[in-house]
């Protein structure tokens, strides 16, 4: 393959004059799998630490011990090269050393929101046709309730379980509300078509490894993504995909093995997982981990480990600076600071730039672009602004029904082609056709999201036209809650809206029409309480209102939007 071949020409745009002077516009990425990341760090630097997790450092040697471990257990289970295995657990180091053992062992991940209830949990079991996961003990429950579920057929025939306190030692420091959750024992859980297997199990497992063998092209990950219809859809992503953004996002913020960064964003989710996990492995860095956010513990560990870079959802800056013990922090070492998923407050990003010189850079980027496909220039920011299109990507704005270009400044649907687009959908042809369009010959990838781009070249974004709702930064998606909230016996109908929320930007609402044996039986708390039993807990309605009825076109479909606009109206 030659070099031309390799690195697809990204044509000249306005936004280039903005361009970070030390940057190429795309590059060539290594023909190797994501596996070999964590294999050279280990050899580049053994006793380095390559994960801190409260009072426990783990080296780049142990680490990558430990995800030979999981690759021998998992092989010694039967599991095959392009196996799909779930991955279920809160941001912690087994969480990683995981990921990169299913990776060793020829395998593919499939991570999971560690917020899914079991009615939830069965369709990533049933989907990607999984049969083997690994789970923190406290998720392990739900995941076996959700295999034990299904058809016999179906259901998982190993469980990996490892508890927290596994990568913690005697006495750490961790917050008091978390004492109990992070602490806790709990029983191992059973399958009826299979069995379930202790971290200590797999961390003593000795059977020889098989060859690596998984090329660039090979599937690597299988993150789930919602939508405007139906059940959530996996996302095929190779291991070319996945090096791209992960080399270039290394580049893009200045990164080096010095790098020392906090990794409090979701590793399930793409951008803890490109931007935080993969990156920081790639350029052999020092990742600090945090399992949930806690504003005073995250202000803890900048301080503490001098942490250079920070990527994060602006909720948890605004929250940071809002803490009374805020003073006692020293955030001096921050060298770059940035994220996405909902937009900064002026007001905020002012102030960090006036009290520590940051300038927060926003970026914005799907599940299919592999995180990040557009970025603000570290050196060159605009706020409330998405910023240009990322390393290698050409992205443009166009009418959504002509197909034709904007003219500046004009909105459309943003669309983008790069080497970290997404192959398709799994097993779902249909959506990947309609997902994507061909444009001045090539294929690009339709966002689904509604902006513009001024006169310099930045993207702004200005509406949807997918359906859905950003509760501080987690995307939910009504179809999916809605088809969730048809299980209760007592709903005839239900249509979710978002409504203002100041905190998180938008929370859900629920507008319900009960069924007449339920009514007056039922109330609103009844319903929110039984949402909150079944589906992860930031896709539930805050609030409930139950209608006589709803608003219908003549086709019969509910008029989602007019509800929106009712309530955005008051």
């Amino acid at each position: 393959m030659n070099h031309a071949e390799q690195v697809p020409a990204v044509p000249e745009r306005a936004h280039h004059r903005f361009w970070p002077k030390r940057l190429p516009h795309s590059i060539q990425t290594p023909r190797t799998s994501m596996w070999f990341n964590l294999e050279v760090s280990a050899q580049r630097y053994p006793d380095k630490p390559a994960l801190v997790f409260f009072d426990q450092s783990v080296s780049y040697s142990e680490l990558k011990h430990q995800a030979e471990r999981v690759a021998s257990h998992l092989q010694a289970k039967g599991v095959k090269a392009g196996d799909r295995v779930i991955l279920l657990m809160q941001n912690c180091p087994q969480w990683i050393a995981s990921y990169y053992g299913i990776l060793r062992a020829n395998a593919v991940v499939v991570p999971v929101n560690p917020m899914n209830r079991a009615e939830e949990l069965k369709h990533y079991i049933t989907d990607p046709d999984v049969r083997v996961a690994i789970s923190a003990a406290d998720l392990a429950g739900e995941l076996a309730k959700a295999s034990e579920a299904l058809p016999e057929a179906q259901r998982l025939q190993h469980l990996l379980v490892t508890h927290y306190t596994d990568a913690v030692g005697a006495q750490p420091e961790v917050p008091s509300t978390w004492v109990a959750w992070l602490e806790a024992r709990h029983p191992q859980p059973t399958l009826s078509a299979g069995d379930v297997s202790d971290w200590s199990e797999a961390m003593a497992c000795t059977q020889a490894l098989l060859p690596h063998d998984r090329a660039p092209e090979d599937l690597c990950v299988l993150p789930y993504t919602s939508g405007t219809t139906g059940l959530p859809k996996g996302c095929m992503h190779t291991h070319a995909s996945m090096m791209h953004n992960t080399v270039a996002a290394s580049l893009w913020g200045n990164g080096s093995s010095e790098n020392t960064a906090l990794l409090v964003v979701p590793l399930f989710h793409i951008t803890g997982m490109v931007t935080g996990m993969h990156t920081g492995i790639y350029l052999g860095a020092t990742t600090v981990l945090m399992p949930r956010w806690d504003r005073d513990l995250a202000g803890q560990l900048i301080s503490t480990w001098r942490v250079t870079s920070w990527t994060n959802i602006p909720t948890m800056v605004i929250d940071l600076l809002a803490s009374p013990h805020f003073n006692q922090y020293d955030l001096t070492s921050l060298a770059y600071i940035g994220g996405g998923g909902a937009a900064m407050p002026q007001a905020v990003a002012q102030r960090l730039q006036d009290a520590y010189g940051l300038k927060f850079a926003e970026g914005y980027g799907l599940t299919e672009t592999a995180a990040p496909s557009h970025s603000n220039p570290p050196d060159a920011p605009k706020q409330q602004c998405l910023g240009v299109p990322f390393i290698g990507v050409d992205s443009r704005v166009i009418d959504p029904d002509t197909l034709k270009e904007m003219p500046m400044g004009e909105a459309g649907e943003i669309i983008m082609r790069g080497p970290s687009v997404f192959s398709g959908y799994w097993k779902r042809p249909d959506a990947t056709e309609a997902a994507f369009v061909e444009f001045e010959g090539q294929r690009y990838f339709r966002s689904g999201d509604l902006g513009r781009v001024d006169e310099d070249g930045y993207f702004f974004i200005t509406d949807r036209l997918k359906r859905m709702i950003n509760a501080s930064g987690f995307k939910v998606w009504p179809a999916e809650v809605e088809a969730l909230m048809f299980r209760h016996p007592a709903i005839a109908e239900a249509c979710v809206i978002g409504t203002q929320d100041d905190y998180r930007g938008e929370s859900v609402k629920a507008v319900v029409v009960l069924r007449a044996e339920a009514r007056g039986q039922v109330s609103e708390q009844d319903i929110v309480d039984w949402c909150r039993e079944n589906m992860a807990v930031y896709k539930c309605p805050k609030v409930v209102q139950f209608v006589e009825a709803l608003p219908k076109s003549g086709s019969g479909k509910v008029m989602w939007r007019l509800l929106q606009e009712k309530e955005a109206d008051a």
